[in-house]
């Protein structure tokens, strides 16, 4: 049996418009009252954690597997580990504990919206308009963070998305785990074990470190194989994000 061109052109039209019903049909087009209340409750949870510093609680807060947290300095952090590492990391988790400050209500209320994975919302956590970029699924434990992404004001003033910050992951291979986790000071890091005797430094960002500068979006990222590493510059084209500069740093000897 002989198919002309003009049948297989339809069959690919047949699949294509097959393929965006059930795209479609996938997108979550409604929420209860009572989804928006606990989605509304996860981020008062997620704060109390957070300047309470209650690691495992908030580590809780995130789907498993995939659930992440993400920002420029602090990378895309999923594993659980690593999320409870980092809310510990913060100079007031060792301090004499402090009451949690009371959240600021000066800010728009977040708009929550049906997403294909669940729900979305944009919340906004400071006056220069940075915002929580956010992504929910509904798990059997209820709903949890699929993502929740920052942009500070100045990245937002540069005109940077949380989908800028992902492709400039993917473009330097963060999403391969090739890049280990960064431990320190905030102007002074570097991966655990590169120096002799315990090593109890904070941890500050998981895989690639990004940091906006006026020429682009500068990246440092630590080798898993060599204890070397890059130290990236990236722009944004026309035909999206690239590397412009990619600089390998030998490691030195462990001390």
């Amino acid at each position: 049996m002989t198919i002309s061109r003009r049948q297989v052109w339809a069959l690919t039209l047949t699949m294509t418009a097959l393929s965006a019903m059930r795209s479609s049909a996938q997108l979550n087009t409604t929420l209860t009252d009572q989804d928006r209340a606990e989605i509304q409750a996860l981020s008062t949870t997620y704060r109390l954690a957070l300047f309470g510093c209650k690691a495992e609680e908030y580590a809780n807060l995130f789907a498993t597997p995939g659930g992440y947290f993400g920002s420029s300095s602090r990378g895309e952090v999923r594993e659980r580990d690593a999320l409870m590492e980092m809310v510990l990391s913060y100079d007031r988790c060792n301090e004499t504990p402090a009451a949690v400050p009371p959240a600021t209500t000066s800010f728009p209320p977040p708009v929550i919206e049906p997403a294909p994975e669940g729900a979305k919302a944009r919340i906004v956590n400071s006056r220069g308009g940075g915002f929580y970029d956010d992504v929910y699924v509904k798990t059997p434990k209820g709903w949890r963070f699929k993502s929740r992404n920052v942009i500070s004001d100045s990245e937002l003033a540069a005109h940077l998305t949380t989908q800028d910050f992902i492709e400039i992951r993917q473009l330097a291979g963060d999403d391969h785990g090739h890049y280990e986790n960064l431990y320190g000071d905030h102007d002074n890091i570097s991966p655990r074990g590169l120096t002799s005797g315990p090593d109890h430094r904070p941890f500050r960002t998981s895989g690639l470190r990004l940091t906006p500068a006026p020429e682009g979006v500068r990246g440092l990222a630590y080798l898993r194989t060599n204890g070397g590493h890059y130290e990236d510059l990236y722009v944004k084209t026309p035909q999206g994000w690239r590397i412009k500069e990619r600089v390998y740093v030998a490691p030195t000897e462990v001390k």
